[in-house]
């Protein structure tokens, strides 16, 4: 059984694999890998539906770089203090958190934007500290933040003169559920429209009846548990809302 790192043309015939719906299990007997390589291989490089074998091999040719570094003499990079692990929060960050969000339709630069925001101290930074740290261009991070805002992902707040810091918090988390929850319900509008354009009687009008239906309960769902979410979970403990909470449930 061979050993050591996957090759690049072993990484394009897992995307091969992957993309004509093989098992992991089948995949790696065809590699005569074990099968924990390739799920591994696969999860942490945008997982079943994002797997591209060029971009699986840079990441890793770009983790073993990093290995090979010494480490940096002087102050502490910024961002990496309070003890924690330099290195496995940088693989965190750019290779699990980034390859989730991009599972979720997300384009990769976006993705490591707003998963360098989350994971960092402060959940703010300015362009150019995501300049430095992801080593990208002002250009990439422009788009990027350009498209984050867009989605409600991230706010803008002032900082130093005409600097601006991009940010993330709990709200913006809230704020963006609830855009994508009306953003969708808009489909229900427009399957209505379909209704009387095609007729009620019809089966496409009755179809669109019924997407207009589900949209509509699903989106109000999200937003009606968004909300019951956000009083609660931002509630601080002791106050009024957590006693009533207590009242309720209380056994005494």
């Amino acid at each position: 059984m061979p050993g050591g790192r996957l090759t690049q043309q072993e990484r394009q015939q897992i995307a091969l694999g992957v993309a004509d719906g093989l098992a992991y299990a089948e995949i790696a007997r065809r590699l005569d890998r074990p099968t924990s390589t390739v799920t591994r291989e696969v999860m942490r490089n945008g997982g079943p539906t994002g797997y591209r074998a060029d971009m699986a091999h840079r990441a890793t040719e770009r983790r073993a770089q990093r290995r090979r570094q010494p480490a940096p003499r002087g102050p502490q990079v910024p961002g990496q203090a309070d003890g924690r692990d330099a290195e496995a929060v940088r693989e965190y960050e750019e290779e699990t958190f980034t390859n989730v969000l991009m599972q979720t339709g997300m384009p990769r630069m976006t993705a490591r934007i707003l998963a360098c925001l989350c994971t960092s101290n402060t959940g703010s930074l300015t362009a150019s500290e995501l300049v430095r740290r992801l080593e990208v261009s002002p250009a990439s991070v422009s788009k990027a933040i350009t498209f984050l805002e867009a989605q409600g992902l991230i706010r803008r707040e002032r900082h130093e003169g005409r600097r601006e810091r991009y940010a993330v918090d709990d709200d913006v988390w809230y704020q963006s559920t609830v855009t994508s929850a009306r953003g969708t319900a808009r489909l229900a509008g427009i399957a209505r429209q379909g209704v009387d354009v095609l007729g009620p009687d019809t089966p496409a009008g009755a179809r669109l009846a019924n997407i207009a239906r589900f949209v509509d309960f699903v989106s109000e769902s999200i937003v009606r548990a968004a909300d019951q979410a956000r009083d609660i979970l931002h509630t601080a403990p002791g106050t009024d809302a957590d006693t009533d909470a207590d009242a309720d449930g209380s056994t005494v």
